[in-house]
């Protein structure tokens, strides 16, 4: 069987497989057999970020659902939260993003929702993967029973205005500069609009998208810009998103970069005050800081880790009723309001915070000291360094020296052939040298 969904969907360089015309046109044909329920038109809500290969995908699954007989709505560019919110409000049968994310322009994905908003389980994906591989011609529709492809021409100002309602009420942004750093992808209408809508004096960077720009020495993957922005313009908050706008970074009014740990503990804070935080804690994955999670005990709350990928931490925050969780990367999860991660909402609620402390942003939203962490991200492409026993025997010294001390992590990205080596503990330099000793033995095998 073809494996292809990773820990975020399906992805890889575009006109390439997995990412082809044809494989997305299977895709389309397999989600929407796999989602054509009942005896009602069925419909699948179709979202895309900047990319220039997003023209290459779209229609090639918009042409799989239609001979599923599904019927594609088309938003156009639009954030992956959106595409999520859209799909229960339009009551659609499922949703799909194509994106990349934080990738490079060259790069591109497809992730889908049910009609739930939720990304979709490993069975289910599981179906869809064994379906691409077998024949569907008999189960495809009839000529009759095509589907037929439309656009939505408002879905932007439905998410402008279901983001808007997430900001208490009476509460504006007056008076605050902020800087908005949309990474030239697909919240480059959107975001600034809320946040002037709300009343802020919005400076907007990475708003000029050319198919090739996303993310490109800009948004939550290069926050150097953003954060020289911030001080340029002398603004109060600075925020950076990613190229589908599902995760966000943010900066102080010094241009000081607070990551998503620390977006985290600051809503965790603040609603654990007011009785508003469920479950007791916050959930987030084996690679946050281990300040948070002493940070989130000194507040009697529980920091519960899970495998990295938004879709672990959802799951977990679903079971055990949280309504906070997140990645130290700027995914935040918002159940209340969001079903996945959403970048632009996660920033209201500090601002929120912000708002109603009326403190600078730096005495707001920083609540620890992160303990040293390092990580390093090597290109393995097809290598299986972890079989070596040079690598095993550096992994094993590098355990023994932290014992008691750190954290030891090392896993491949769920989107890129890269092996990531993290490790953390209270001696900086410790923590480098065994990093560093382990990427050492690794590369030599490249």
């Amino acid at each position: 069987m073809t494996k292809l969904f990773g820990t975020d969907g399906i992805r890889g360089t575009a006109n390439i497989e997995p990412m082809t015309a044809e494989t997305a046109l299977k895709v389309g044909m397999a989600a929407g057999l796999q989602f054509k329920r009942g005896s009602h038109r069925n419909r699948v809500l179709i979202g895309k970020d900047t990319r220039l290969s997003g023209y290459l995908i779209e229609p090639a699954l918009t042409a799989g659902f239609v001979a599923a007989g599904m019927d594609p709505f088309l938003v156009g560019p639009m954030p992956t939260p959106a595409v999520a919110m859209l799909t229960r409000s339009l009551r659609a049968d499922l949703g799909v993003m194509i994106s990349a994310s934080h990738n490079p322009y060259h790069d591109n994905g497809i992730k889908l929702f049910g009609p739930d908003g939720y990304k979709l389980s490993d069975d289910v994906e599981k179906a869809i993967e064994e379906a691409v591989d077998s024949d569907l011609t008999g189960q495809l529709a009839e000529s009759k029973d095509l589907g037929r492809a439309k656009r939505i021409d408002d879905a932007g100002g439905r998410y402008t205005e279901f983001v808007k309602q997430t900001f208490p009420r009476g509460r504006t942004l007056d008076g605050l500069k902020i800087v908005v750093d949309c990474a030239n992808g697909a919240a480059y209408k959107t975001a600034p609009t809320v946040l002037w809508e709300l009343g802020a004096e919005v400076v907007p960077v990475g708003v000029s998208p050319d198919g090739f720009n996303i993310n490109d020495k800009c948004g939550s993957t290069a926050t150097d810009f953003m954060c020289s922005q911030v001080v340029a313009h002398g603004a109060d908050f600075g925020m950076a998103l990613d190229g589908d706008a599902d995760r966000v970074l943010i900066a102080d009014e010094n241009g000081i970069l607070l990551d998503g740990d620390q977006i985290m503990a600051t809503i965790a804070r603040a609603w654990h005050s007011s009785g508003k935080l469920t479950g007791n804690g916050v959930v987030s994955t084996v690679m946050s800081n281990l300040g948070l999670e002493r940070y989130l005990d000194g507040l009697g709350l529980e920091l519960i880790r899970t495998q990295v990928g938004d879709r672990y931490v959802v799951e977990r925050m679903r079971s055990g009723d949280f309504n906070l969780g997140g990645e130290q990367s700027g995914h935040i999860i918002l159940s209340e309001h969001s079903t996945t991660g959403d970048g632009l909402v996660a920033a209201l609620q500090i601002l929120a915070v912000v708002c109603a402390e009326a403190k600078p942003v730096s005495e707001v939203c920083r609540h620890f000291e992160p303990m040293p962490q390092t990580l390093k991200n090597v290109r393995i492409d097809g290598v299986d360094a972890m079989a070596n026993q040079n690598v095993k025997n550096a992994i094993a010294s590098a355990e023994a020296e932290l014992a008691g001390k750190g954290r030891l992590l090392i896993r491949m990205s769920g989107t890129e052939p890269l092996l990531r080596v993290m490790a953390e503990a209270e001696d900086e330099a410790m923590v480098n040298r065994v990093v560093d000793d382990i990427v050492g033995e690794i590369q030599k095998l490249i």
